[in-house]
């Protein structure tokens, strides 16, 4: 039997005979597909000794697989998985039998850890008007430009920086890509030490989470706010304090004690508010004064269609107070899971030492592939061009919105690829989501994004929606709207 043939481990504990245990974990491989139909199974001499039982019992078991259409037997071969048991649509016989079944404990909830789950289908694409977060129409992505930064990537030139184990360390190559190309644009100027790769912006708030967890103050977050993050916060061990938000950003007068402030001044998570230059100012201060960190997601700064892009606190910083978060998946793509953090290089040594526990580092092959592809100049040419493509769909959506969606208030934004609306008092967005789920309609309702639960906001994402279907959506949403608060 060689090393990768299936292992087979009896239950510990069960009513069943030693037949039917076998045959119930056999059929249980098979409809889960996690057994190839190509992969020989063990014989039932293998068998019989893995599990410590005799070769008839197996022998019986197999038998009633075969019986029931779920494995061939193949002379001079063996058993196999009938290919026809795997686009079976109906229940299979065998489920129907009459057999005890092992109890399994309960799976713990979003509820149990108190963590906030965005519900949203995995056959989102499927549905004609998915206005969710985070998706991005897949005809802009540059396949050609990509593709040639694999292939020089793959070369034997380049073989040699990402071949071997990095250890901890980062590409020096997208660390110099990032700090001059990007951050410099952000009026930030960093050292290589000052600098950590991570596994999007996501994995970064963990890092950050789990390198502040030992400390006995609390992280403010915005609220609402970026559920993902509040919820790497709390996995970490840390506990939270909602921060309110108006229509300048975070209110830094409601800022409790706490040892660091969450917030995403470029575009706020999820109203979309950008942060007036007056209250960056403000919070600088505070942080300072209270000595706190801030952890700046500089969200979809980018995306800004009418005004000249808003300064990062970062590059506003006079007292390493700021630990600047940033991502890859709203520009290039989601798939592709590269952020970064830049801060104090004390503080990116121990996130480094977190990070190093987590994973070591991120694919190291890449990251140079990224790194070639803002070195070529491919980055630059493809921000161009959905942030042309994106100001449009923004126009077409803030008009339709305007037009058709005139009972809700909409959040007053120049930029992003989302828009927030809130409904009348007693308006209920998670049962709109519910109503309009059933027409072909996604939307992200706002009691995912908010600490206390208010049902009357949700948000309407339009990256991914065709510019042709955009006014279609709103006045499905506009309809059914109409039907709930009559």
């Amino acid at each position: 039997m060689d090393s990768t043939t299936p292992h087979f481990v009896l239950p510990e504990k069960s009513r069943l005979g030693l037949r039917d245990q076998i045959f119930e974990m056999v059929s249980s491989a098979i409809t889960s597909q996690t057994l190839s139909p190509d992969k020989r199974l063990p014989s039932c001499r293998e068998l019989a000794e893995q599990l410590g039982v005799s070769r008839n019992t197996v022998f019986s078991a197999y038998n009633q697989l075969i019986d029931l259409g779920l494995l061939v037997a193949r002379d001079r071969s063996g058993y196999y998985v009938n290919p026809i048991a795997l686009s079976l649509t109906e229940t299979p016989e065998w489920q129907s039998l009459d057999i005890c079944r092992v109890e399994t404990p309960s799976p713990v909830t979003f509820d149990s850890l108190g963590l906030a789950p965005v519900d949203n289908p995995l056959d989102w694409t499927n549905y004609p008007y998915p206005f969710i977060y985070n998706q991005i129409d897949p005809d802009l992505f540059p396949v050609d430009s990509w593709r040639e930064c694999t292939r020089l990537a793959l070369g034997r030139a380049k073989m040699s920086a990402w071949r071997d184990d990095a250890v901890e360390s980062d590409s020096p190559q997208l660390s110099q890509q990032l700090r001059q190309r990007l951050l410099s644009s952000r009026g930030i100027y960093a050292n290589e030490d000052e600098v950590l790769i991570t596994l999007g912006a996501q994995n970064a708030l963990f890092i950050i989470g789990a390198t502040f967890a030992h400390k006995n103050k609390p992280i403010a977050i915005e609220d609402p706010g970026f559920p993902y993050g509040r919820n790497a916060f709390q996995l970490t061990g840390n506990q939270l304090a909602g921060v309110p938000v108006d229509d300048e950003g975070i209110v830094v007068s409601a800022i409790p004690d706490c040892q660091l402030v969450f917030t995403t001044p470029s575009h706020q998570f999820p109203t979309m508010v950008t942060m007036s230059q007056r209250r960056r100012e403000e919070l600088l201060d505070a942080a300072v004064k209270h000595d706190f960190l801030i952890i700046e997601d500089d969200y979809e700064s980018e995306m800004n269609y009418f005004n000249a892009r808003s300064k990062s606190l970062r590059s506003q910083d006079k007292n390493n107070r700021v630990i600047y978060i940033g991502s890859l998946s709203k520009t290039i793509s989601p798939g592709i899971r590269l952020g970064f953090i830049v801060a104090h290089p004390e503080i990116i040594k121990q996130t480094r030492i977190v990070r190093g526990v987590m994973m070591r580092h991120p694919p190291t092959i890449v990251q140079e592939v990224v790194a070639l592809f803002f070195q070529l100049g491919h980055y630059d040419s493809h921000l161009r061009n959905i942030e042309r493509r994106y100001k449009q769909r923004w126009h077409v959506m803030n008009d339709a919105i305007t037009k058709h969606l005139t009972t809700l208030e909409k959040t007053q934004t120049k930029g992003g690829t989302s828009f927030w609306l809130t409904g009348p008092e007693g308006f209920d967005a998670t049962e709109l989501g519910e109503r309009l789920r059933h027409r072909g309609v996604l939307i992200d309702i706002g009691e995912s994004f908010c600490l206390n639960k208010d049902k009357r906001s949700f948000r309407l994402g339009f990256a991914f929606v065709p510019i042709k279907k955009l006014e279609e959506g709103i006045q499905l949403i506009a309809e059914e709207v109409k039907l709930m608060l009559n």
